[in-house]
């Protein structure tokens, strides 16, 4: 009497296919690279740069109301193009239908005019806003070079 041992073990393939694992990493990179720049809301200016900024968590929800000011003087609420005389009425219409929250954010560019800038936050104060936000950007710290010997 013998004793018949299969040896199945033998057979195993224990070598990990990774190219299904490659194609899906390509594909979820190109739909990220597509998604990523619409995810951008309002109009791109280049805001102030200070150290130590206020945070402002309510100027990132969807429902906020946010007033642009680019280099050149152009004046957007939201991401429509609007006549700075016109904002007054448009942020009295949002602000109807609101009880809480009146809240204002401006993102204004660093280098526009100081002129457009204020006429802006006299036109938002005029429509009955509560707060006016003014939105900047954390300025990245630079360690200072160090310095020479003299006096």
């Amino acid at each position: 009497m013998a004793i018949n041992v299969r040896n199945e073990g033998a057979k195993v393939n224990s070598n990990i296919n990774v190219t299904p694992m490659v194609d899906v990493m390509l594909v979820l990179l190109i739909i990220f690279m597509v998604i990523t720049p619409m995810l951008h809301k309002g109009v791109d200016v280049d805001m102030a740069k200070v150290d130590n900024p206020t945070p402002m968590q309510d100027a990132d929800k969807d429902d906020a109301l946010i007033v642009a000011v680019q280099r050149d003087g152009g004046v957007f609420f939201g991401s429509e193009k609007v006549a700075p005389e016109a904002l007054t009425q448009k942020i009295k219409d949002k602000l109807a239908s609101r009880t809480t929250n009146k809240t204002v954010f401006l993102r204004a560019d660093a280098r526009a005019k100081y002129k457009a800038v204020a006429d802006v936050v006299d036109n938002v104060r005029a429509a009955g806003v509560d707060a006016l936000g003014l939105l900047t950007e954390t300025r990245k710290s630079t360690p200072e070079p160090p310095r020479t010997g003299g006096m």
